[in-house]
């Protein structure tokens, strides 16, 4: 089960360009000490992170590929997420059902507690559009930390639209959005911005897609 564990690990290391896996430590940072993840290799992190996160390093593996934007890698290599974790104290059953699994007209899960919105609905270009105008001059750590975009991406997006900030953050959205292809949706993006520093407006506009 572990050499399996650290086999997936590190294909997933390996699948990340060299931008992308530094912001990966970076953010493993909030979790593990900077001197420990700095300046590891890809088989290296994979050893901290069998150590550090015993049987749930595939989980938050997961965790930081949806702040990066590479979902992607998720589904390729079938990576659990957290809410596939199982509760080792189940709720008191659901006195709507007499099982106390969810009753899918309720609108619930075990125990009452509403169930999130879910909108499988793709972001369209106005969406985005809404997004860009909001982002400021920060888009760039956006792009880098958040989405898990490229700074050579970035610099080509920037002389193309010198004197647009708008059209700039837009067409980083967009390349996003071609990469997440079927994903691209409000709960993805909302997934990968949560923990940026940005106008409240933009998640609560995201969330109020959620719902639609």
């Amino acid at each position: 089960m572990a050499r399996d564990e650290r086999a997936t690990l590190l294909e997933v290391h390996q699948a990340l360009s060299e931008e992308q896996f530094q912001n990966l430590k970076y953010l493993l940072g909030s979790k593990i000490p900077d001197g420990l993840v700095l300046q590891a290799s890809r088989p290296e992190l994979c050893l901290i992170l069998l150590q550090r996160f015993p049987g749930n390093s595939l989980r938050e593996i997961a965790r930081i590929l949806r702040q990066i934007g590479r979902s992607d890698l998720i589904q390729r290599f079938q990576l659990p997420l957290e809410e596939q974790i199982p509760e080792e104290n189940p709720r008191e059953p659901n006195r709507d059902t007499p099982n106390g699994t969810r009753d899918p007209t309720s609108g619930r899960h075990p125990g009452g507690i509403p169930a999130p919105p879910v909108n499988p609905r793709r972001l369209t270009e106005k969406d985005l559009m809404r997004v860009a105008k909001r982002l400021g001059k920060e888009w760039q750590e956006v792009g880098i930390l958040h989405l898990g975009l490229e700074q050579s991406r970035l610099d080509q997006i920037q002389e193309e639209n010198p004197n647009n900030s708008t059209m700039r953050s837009f067409e980083m959205l967009r390349d996003w959005q071609r990469r997440q292809r079927e994903e691209a949706t409000a709960s993805q993006l909302l997934a990968c911005l949560e923990d940026a520093h940005l106008d409240p407006e933009i998640l609560n506009f995201l969330r109020s897609l959620q719902g639609n």
